[in-house]
């Protein structure tokens, strides 16, 4: 997974950045096929707003969040992309197959 880390009217120190790099791991543990997630932390609301990250076959989640602390939002964020990335390796998993095959083979 390829992060790319930037502020917008704050500066990204070491701490900020190993802070985001440890909680965008636990993404990438759920779907492998992160190819590239582009963050971007802004100070106004103290929000995180990340461009999509690129999952495979061309698909982008998008997320944001907004807290009061830097550090609050980005466990935020970090657990609504983790939803999202969950929730398009579900969908892209076919559950009905099994019950074509099924039914197939009984009739």
């Amino acid at each position: 997974m390829q992060l790319d880390l930037s502020g917008h009217h704050v500066e990204v120190t070491d701490s900020l950045r190993a802070y985001v790099i440890k909680k965008f791991e636990r993404i990438s543990r759920h779907f492998e096929q992160l190819i590239d997630v582009h963050c971007v932390l802004t100070v106004e609301n103290s929000a995180t707003r990340p461009k999509p990250p690129s999952c495979s076959g061309g698909n982008k989640i998008y997320a944001d969040a907004t807290e009061n602390n830097m550090y609050a939002s980005i466990d935020a964020l970090a657990d609504k992309l983790d939803r999202c990335v969950k929730k398009h390796k579900e969908k892209a998993a076919d559950h009905h197959a099994v019950d074509v095959i099924k039914a197939r083979s009984l009739g």
